[in-house]
């Protein structure tokens, strides 16, 4: 009989349930640079302007600057005979998001192309919510540490009507000076999503914008932009959280491109020696499950509702939900792309080193939560006792999507790193006001909200 949830325990004997701490430039600077070096190498060539992949000279200011992004691990227990161990890369208190990490590594070789050649860039971005915010952090903190200020570097985010309520306000969005400089986009609800719609507008309008104010439009969504910085996890996970040889260990994530495990695995590569292949288990929502879909050859099954108690079930396939609110509902924003190209590479990683995927929905998230908050008690993550004042579900997602794979035979290991991607709640921010957002339509509108940001004057 597989562990139930009762089956969890904690551990008593460990002296601190946060085992290690430290910044990324302390640790793993050299590991970095080199995975930027060899990213740098074998990234394809593009008519888009990218800047290098290496970053600036050792400084206090860059240490500083990077002083937010130190990943660490905290033990949560056991669930029958396996370890549960959290991958916490949430620690930067502006953000509580993983993509702190990567947003510092892109905005510091922004920083290095306009030192070398004078050129100020501006990077543009689409978002879901939390890498918008990341970004703006980065920027922010590139201001604060004096290693670039609005005339060298600024950043337009694109994000859709439904990440609203997850914008995060700072000084970016409330000195009327620097928002003039670094807009806040919100895409109206239409046929063109935020991706399709920045591409277009890098495709159409970089040249123009360079010749005409200077800056060079820099578009950060491609892949290679975060590989360097997620195989920082597998740095940290080789020096603080060694595998014993002979035990089974699986990560776990809730992904929408998986990007995060991809760069995890690449990291894994620049280890010496040869570390054992690690084995993946993704978590996804039933907005978009295509990544588990992909990886079975399935499709969602159906649901069927009952009048008793208003819930839909299904027991025909335990990676789905057994109950839900809605087939179609939307758990979490943050994870919206459909048919990832990232698919392919995810599937044969898994199904050559073992892992698997499990689609959850806001039920079992709801059944599971006081249980997950008692898990992250003694951790740095609070989760809200009230999950209705929780605005980021990624790692309760990713918690009940191990513990219901464990239950289910879905995941089947001796250790369970789960990577804590985001989580936080609504006193962790401040919401950007209305006021402060720019309402765009189309990709004029949005192409002349960057023409305005770059021909801001700096008082």
């Amino acid at each position: 009989m597989r562990p139930t949830a009762h089956s969890i325990h904690r551990r008593s004997t460990l002296i601190s349930d946060v085992l290690h701490r430290g910044d990324v430039l302390t640790k793993y600077e050299d590991r970095l640079r080199r995975a930027l070096s060899q990213v740098g190498r074998s990234s394809r060539s593009s008519s888009e302007f990218t800047p290098p992949f290496e970053l600036p000279a050792p400084s206090s200011s860059l240490s500083e600057f990077f002083a937010v992004a130190g990943p660490h691990f905290a033990e949560l227990g056991t669930v029958g005979r396996t370890r549960l161990v959290l991958l916490d890369l949430m620690g930067n208190p502006a953000t509580r998001t993983v993509k702190t990490l990567a947003s510092l590594v892109i905005v510091a070789r922004a920083v290095l192309h306009t030192e070398r050649t004078g050129e100020p860039v501006m990077i543009v971005t689409p978002s879901s919510a939390n890498k918008a915010t990341a970004l703006r952090d980065a920027v922010l903190r590139a201001y604060r540490t004096g290693l670039s200020d609005p005339d060298g570097l600024r950043i337009v985010t694109v994000v859709p009507e439904a990440a609203r309520p997850k914008l995060w306000s700072s000084a970016l969005s409330e000195d009327p000076a620097l928002a003039a400089r670094n807009p806040m986009c919100v895409l109206a609800p239409g046929e063109l999503g935020v991706k399709p719609l920045t591409k277009q507008l890098v495709d159409n309008a970089a040249q123009e914008l360079a010749a005409r104010t200077g800056f060079r439009l820099w578009h950060t969504l491609d892949l290679v932009n975060y590989q360097c910085s997620d195989a920082v996890r597998a740095f940290a996970e080789h020096a603080e959280l060694p595998q014993a040889p002979g035990v089974t260990r699986t990560h776990a994530h809730a992904v929408s491109s998986a990007f995060g495990l991809l760069g995890h695995h690449f990291g894994t590569t620049l280890l010496p020696g040869s570390p054992a292949a690690p084995q993946y288990f993704l978590v996804q929502h039933m907005a978009t499950p295509d990544m588990v879909l992909s990886l079975y050859g399935a499709t969602p099954p159906e649901y069927r509702f009952d009048p008793a108690t208003g819930l839909y079930h299904q027991h025909k396939d335990p990676r789905y939900p057994a109950t839900t609110f809605d087939p179609a509902e939307n758990l979490e924003p943050t994870f919206y792309t459909r048919r990832p190209a990232t698919s392919p590479a995810m599937n044969q990683l898994i199904r050559t080193h073992g892992g698997g995927g499990v689609v959850v929905s806001l039920y079992e998230c709801l059944s599971r939560y006081a249980e997950i908050r008692a898990l992250l008690a003694g951790t740095a993550v609070d989760l809200p006792a009230d999950p209705r004042e929780l605005r980021e579900w990624s790692l309760v997602m990713a918690l009940t999507g191990a513990l219901t794979g464990m239950e289910r035979g879905l995941l089947d290991t001796d250790e369970v790193v789960v990577h804590g991607s985001g989580s936080y709640g609504v006193q962790d921010f401040t919401p950007i006001p209305d006021g402060r957002l720019r309402g765009i339509a189309d990709a004029e509108q949005l192409r002349q909200v960057v023409f305005a940001a770059a021909n801001a004057r700096t008082p």
